[in-house]
């Protein structure tokens, strides 16, 4: 038995059938342990028109004869149709209502315990008369927003979106920080996942950051955390997911929206989209594009002292101005099809072709102490870089009944193409200012290309009223190919100095199963993951090979359990594991002046974490949230040193265990009518331990906290204010001492023209305050970094929604999220 996929060819002798075959038969006892072996029959039927043509998307209520109490809901599908399934003996009659009809109810029908399947005759809905042909549709979600499982920011509708990117509204959300480098971390943990519309990036720290920064604001409708993930997620991430969902136009007919900004900070900025959708019967068609202009500056300045062998010490004091100047465009196009009421066909089509210049001009003095210099340099650096993506999705989904089985299948193929050009020149001065050696030229260029290639299948049984099976396989194959040329004269052609080639193929498979008790809902779930990587690395001729393969287990289990309407607890668990990034394998020595340069360490091992979460809730706001988490082989920037020639670097290494220690408070509380909030606090506390780091033992950890309070008010019909203030206390982070970061965001927003037209006016950190300083000081490492970006940004956006801006409302309720669920990666 073969399955084929294009580039990827997988028969019986694969990994992933043996996960699956292994999952299989470890879960099949709990299903039949949990399974009901007495079906129950289903009662069906349609409604229509006085046309006689079908009627969707009406709300259908199954109703006991006796005293009209609803027993079921659902709505009619595309093709009128409904069916509830399961139903107990008893006396029923159905009532089917929808705004521009009158109530309809059937005739009443009983059913027994021989009874078999029960069709009721067709529901003929008459116009009511007083006719709603169209209903405008608004509706105002918080901000910030606790589910049981998960944290979502709906962004969709803030005034602190307008005009950001993806990564400038992840730095507000709770619990998110991101650091100089732009690694994002979650309740001071890295090793995040981020996902877009339920899909992995795959994507290096550079090249995330790159895609989140060249992301409109105003194309995202959401940001879900997700802390503890289930076994239908992929188990990369040991701090848990970030997933941005995209919008998708829910509206009929033609419709569009145009929006046009400008910011300025220490330069100007401008932002543009484009967004457009038609949906007419069972065809849906989007697209949009944007484009932004951003040039930002930010100020680095770092000290260090070195104690070479001998016990002398070198002061460095050095400063870095770098302008960055960024043109990002992205696009998305893709279409949805209902080729019948059960199977839905969809694509979508979706890149960025980005540029960046940066442009550098280093000061480094050199002394016996920071205040006065023996000699020192002074770097040029100019980089141009340029991105280019391009991702495709093919997938389809098929519902197999009415009582909620279904398969889903998608097919995803992405290539990545990035070039990086950079020059440093190097002047070398004494004390007296007289030149001390010749001027240093260093010239280099890195392509690298990515492409990445996933298949999965995705499968969902109820196996009862209250038991539910999922299950699915996944496969990934990911190819990074990367050059260093390099050239010691402007003159002079480049050589190739590195190769470096990384190939990664995972096979996966996961089942979950989950069983509703009277107060207790229990999920357990198991992951497979078969992993096979393979690093090339070729500097200079000399050929180092590093393969790797392993089976690893992940297993999850989510309880719930309501004491009252007013109290639930959950507890959860599950086992994660982060893969060491690419360009963190790419053993490449890039060099930013003579002193300082940054490498690879292609020998790192992934890292492994179990996660452990107990919740509390009160009246379904107040959450209280207590969490543990214990990590193996935890990947953690080092920083170095060689005393004898007084050079730094940076590279990745393996420490040996991470503890982490998180309490989390969340309320959402309102003072007035016109003013409401939500206040978001974290404790937390991390310890790292590891022996033989550098010629020393490891044994570090600081309790830390993070403060978070969002204040909406709507002061006058048609205006939305809204104020958020961060604070994040001084933590630790392996040989790191990072200190306090906070800031306060407002904004302001108006709605016009039949709420067509909205414009927007925010600032973001108003007192500029947010920077991004840290130390270190272990062995023979003693440096201090202190970061300062552009922060303070006031931006003012416009946008103008045009064409159909009704939706019918006999569709509008709910079914819309029923297609949404039906087509993965067109959210």
């Amino acid at each position: 038995m073969e399955y084929y996929c294009p580039k990827i060819h997988i028969t019986m002798k694969s990994p992933i059938i043996k996960i699956y075959t292994i999952l299989l038969l470890l879960l099949t006892s709990a299903a039949t342990l949990f399974a009901q072996t007495a079906q129950s029959p289903t009662v069906s039927g349609a409604l229509l028109n006085e046309q006689g043509k079908p009627l969707d998307y009406a709300t259908v209520s199954l109703l006991k004869a006796q005293d009209s109490s609803m027993v079921k809901g659902t709505l009619s599908s595309p093709s009128g149709t409904f069916a509830f399934a399961h139903i107990k003996p008893g006396s029923y009659i159905i009532r089917a209502t929808v705004v521009g009809y009158e109530r309809s109810l059937s005739k009443p029908f009983t059913l027994t315990e021989a009874s078999s399947d029960v069709t009721v005759p067709a529901l003929k809905m008459k116009t009511a008369s007083r006719t709603l042909n169209t209903v405008n549709v608004t509706s105002s979600k918080p901000l910030i927003e606790r589910k049981i499982d998960r944290t979502v920011m709906n962004v969709e509708n803030s005034v602190l979106a307008a005009g950001n990117s993806a990564m400038e509204i992840l730095e507000r959300a709770p619990g998110v920080s991101v650091d100089k480098d732009d690694n994002i971390s979650l309740k001071g943990k890295q090793g995040v996942t981020v996902m877009i519309n339920d899909k992995l990036t795959y994507l290096s720290s550079a090249q995330l950051a790159t895609l989140l920064r060249s992301t409109d604001g105003t194309t995202i409708q959401s940001i879900e955390i997700i802390t503890n993930p289930s076994a239908k997620y992929d188990a990369a991430g040991n701090s848990g997911i970030i997933n941005i969902k995209l919008k998708k136009n829910k509206q009929t007919g033609t419709n569009g929206s145009v929006t046009v900004g400008a910011g300025y900070g220490a330069y100007g900025k401008d932002n543009e989209n484009l967004s457009l959708n038609h949906k007419e019967g069972n065809l849906n068609i989007f697209g949009s594009f944007s484009h932004n202009d951003n040039k930002r500056i930010q100020t680095i300045g770092l000290n260090r002292i070195i104690t070479d062998n001998k016990g002398n010490t070198t002061y460095f004091r050095q400063t870095s101005p770098i302008i960055q100047t960024d043109q990002n465009n992205s696009y998305r196009l893709g279409a949805d099809y209902d080729i019948s009421s059960k199977n839905t066909l969809g694509f979508v089509l979706n890149g960025y072709f980005n540029g960046e210049d940066d442009n550098t001009n280093t000061h480094t003095f050199i002394g016996q102490n920071f205040t006065s210099a023996d000699s020192s340099l002074h770097t040029v650096s100019n980089i141009h870089q340029t991105y280019h993506d391009i991702a495709f999705n093919l997938n389809d989904s098929y519902k197999i009944d009415t009582a909620g089985q279904q398969i889903s299948a998608d097919l995803d193929y992405s290539k990545f193409q990035n070039s990086s050009i950079a020059q440093y020149v190097t002047d070398f001065f004494l004390a007296n200012g007289s030149v001390q050696h010749p001027q240093a030229f260093l010239g280099n260029v890195t392509p690298s290309t990515i492409e990445i290639r996933t298949g999965k299948v995705d499968y969902t049984k109820p196996l009862s009223k209250s038991l539910k099976l999922e299950s699915g396989l996944k496969f990934s194959d990911v190819t990074t190919n990367n050059n260093l040329m390099e050239t010691l004269s402007a003159t002079s052609a480049y050589q190739t100095t590195n190769h470096f080639t990384y190939d990664e193929k995972i096979d996966a498979g996961y089942l979950n199963l989950s069983k509703d008790f009277k107060h207790i809902s229990i999920q357990a779930g198991l992951r497979a993951e078969y992993t096979s990587s393979t690093a090339t690395g070729d500097s200079l001729n000399i050929v180092q090979v590093i393969p790797r393969h392993y089976l690893n287990f992940f297993p999850s289990l989510f309880i719930n359990r309501a004491i009252n309407d007013k109290n639930e607890i959950n507890f959860s668990y599950s086992r994660r594991i982060d893969r060491p990034r690419y360009d963190n394998l790419n053993p490449f020595v890039y060099r930013l002046d003579p002193y300082t340069y940054q490498k690879g360490n292609p020998y790192l091992k992934p890292q492994y974490t179990s996660n452990f979460e107990f919740n509390y809730t009160y009246n379904k706001s107040l959450t209280v949230t207590l969490g543990y988490s214990h990590t193996t082989d935890v990947i953690t920037e080092i920083p170095g040193t060689d005393p004898a020639t007084k050079v730094s670097f940076v590279t990745e290494q393996n420490l040996q265990v991470q503890n982490s220690y998180n309490v989390n408070i969340y309320s959402p509380y309102t003072i007035a009518k016109w003013w409401e909030g939500n206040f978001n606090a974290t404790g937390f506390y991390l310890g790292f331990k590891s022996n033989g780091l550098e010629g020393g033992n490891l044994n570090r950890g600081q309790a830390a906290f993070q403060l978070r309070t969002t204040q909406t008010f709507l002061p006058f019909k048609g205006y939305k204010a809204e104020l958020t203030t961060n604070y994040q206390s001084a933590l630790t982070y392996g040989l790191f001492y990072v200190k306090p970061q906070y800031s306060t965001d407002a904004g302001i927003s108006h709605s016009f023209a039949d709420k067509k037209a909205n414009i927007k006016l925010s600032v973001s950190d108003i007192f500029k305050t947010r920077r991004n300083d840290v130390t270190s000081n272990y062995q023979s490492n003693n440096l201090d970094i202190r970061q300062q970006r552009e922060t303070r940004i006031t931006r003012l956006t416009f946008t103008y929604n045009f064409g159909n801006n009704k939706i019918k409302a006999r569709q509008h309720q709910t079914g819309a999220e029923d297609e949404k669920g039906r087509v993965k990666g067109a959210n």
